[in-house]
């Protein structure tokens, strides 16, 4: 599941909407979950794996490209249960219509896909499952420590990891060894790395960033940034930590000094450029191969991948982009509904079908395997790019959490963060006014914010 962008200002409002009227609706409640009777959950695995057996009708909503195969692969495994399979748009287009069937009370699938920023604040409304009641907690060894955390609070499992996307530098070699520059391991040696290849080639640039909040927030937290904390609905918002100041000292040298490509994430600008060498560097999800192998073929054997750079040289990254599945507290037949989603994130079958897919597991047991290591594409020169990927993802800054309206919060980062982007002004002074608008909304919503 690559880290998407992000979709329109109307689309967001539309989902801030929802969200305070769920809210409203909810009461913030962290009560029981319902069985199909209305009754307070009470069951456990076995009563998952009877339910697959005895079978019946989910609705399962999701964008990702390996889904409809995954249902054709469960339903020949589980020949009574039938999946009723919706593409309801990709993230946020998905999250206002599931947002607006917890306000109607009606209308929402039996299993979702959300990204893991969003998960808090449906978790917040009461909108999902808490499958601890069916033992998911067992599987938690099963994954890695970040993703986990990402679809939990406490005890409380809200869904399953799918992918992940431990950061990681892709570079392309030609372009790096052709203005004479090594492999950056620390942020000093990229920003001079930086002046370099522009000054080699003044329509090159060694990456692209015009204002992104996925960005943006992975890259405070491996800086070691814990801006965002939440307790029921207390919430303390710090972006003048000692992480998010120490990330805007380091991005505000590209920026100011014009080192950035003045073009967004996935335009036909970018992949053209990713493709034809003036883009030469990408700080990104492991996610990331597919999408340059199928977006800019022209790039083919010119790229690598190494760790991300970090601030002293010691190994540091963090999750950008991915996400999982949850069963809503709509679901007429939880139990059934937990199996799919067991045997959606758990199967060894379900996950292959996932990597050939082009995603990127957050399983320990396929980050580990001897044959997803040893892979070698040749669009990245024959390297074992999976070595460097799967180290990546033990390497995951601990600790950070997302504001319980993370999705309202990426909505409005244009307009803060984005417009000392657009200026070629201090990030720093962006920060600022986006926490000033987040503390405004969150004590609008009902939270007590402090900051």
């Amino acid at each position: 599941m690559k880290h998407l962008p992000s979709s329109t200002r109307r689309t967001f409002a539309v989902l801030a909407a929802g969200t305070v009227a769920a809210l409203t609706l909810a009461g913030c409640s962290t009560g029981g979950d319902a069985g199909s009777d209305g009754s307070a959950g009470s069951g456990s695995f076995d009563s998952v794996e009877a339910a697959l057996e005895k079978g019946g009708e989910i609705t399962y909503w999701s964008w990702t490209p390996s889904a409809e195969a995954q249902v054709e692969a469960f339903e020949k495994e589980y020949p009574n249960v039938t999946v009723n399979l919706v593409n309801a748009g990709t993230n946020n287009e998905e999250y206002t219509k599931l947002q607006n069937a917890i306000k109607a009370g009606s209308g929402a699938p039996d299993v979702v896909q959300i990204e893991y920023y969003a998960f808090p604040q449906f978790a917040l409304t009461d909108a999902f499952t808490d499958l601890s009641q069916y033992g998911f907690a067992d599987f938690e060894d099963d994954y890695t420590a970040s993703t986990w955390n990402s679809v939990s609070d406490g005890d409380a499992i809200y869904g399953l990891p799918q992918d992940s996307g431990p950061m990681a530098l892709f570079y392309n070699k030609t372009v790096f060894d052709a203005a004479g520059v090594a492999v950056p391991t620390t942020w000093d040696e990229y920003y001079e790395a930086a002046k370099a290849i522009h000054a080699a080639n003044p329509d090159a640039y060694i990456t692209n960033d015009t204002g992104d909040a996925g960005f943006a927030t992975s890259m405070i937290w491996q800086a070691g940034g814990k801006p965002f904390e939440t307790s029921g609905t207390d919430v303390t918002i710090d972006l003048q930590d000692d992480g998010s100041k120490k990330w805007t000292e380091n991005w505000n040298r590209l920026v100011e000094d014009d080192l950035l490509a003045p073009y967004g994430s996935w335009s036909d600008e970018w992949f053209r450029a990713l493709g034809d060498g003036s883009l030469a560097s990408l700080v990104i999800g492991a996610w990331m191969p597919g999408n340059l192998i199928s977006g800019a073929p022209d790039g083919s054997g010119d790229w690598r991948v190494a760790p991300m750079p970090t601030y002293d040289g010691s190994p540091a990254t963090a999750e950008n982009g991915g996400g999982g599945q949850a069963v809503t507290k709509q679901s007429k037949n939880p139990e059934l509904a937990a199996g799919f989603l067991w045997w959606l994130n758990n199967s060894e079958e379900s996950i292959s079908i996932f990597l050939e897919s082009g995603g990127f597991p957050s399983t320990t047991a396929e980050l580990s395997s001897d044959e997803f290591l040893a892979e070698a594409p040749e669009y990245f020169g024959g390297q074992k790019i999976n070595e460097v990927l799967a180290a990546a993802a033990d390497d995951v800054v601990e600790g950070w959490s997302y504001l319980p309206y993370q999705v309202y919060a990426n909505s409005i980062f244009g307009d803060t963060v984005g417009q000392s982007y657009q200026n070629g002004t201090d990030l720093n002074e962006g920060l600022v006014s986006w926490q000033d608008a987040l503390v405004e909304y969150g004590n609008a919503q009902g939270f007590t914010v402090n900051k």
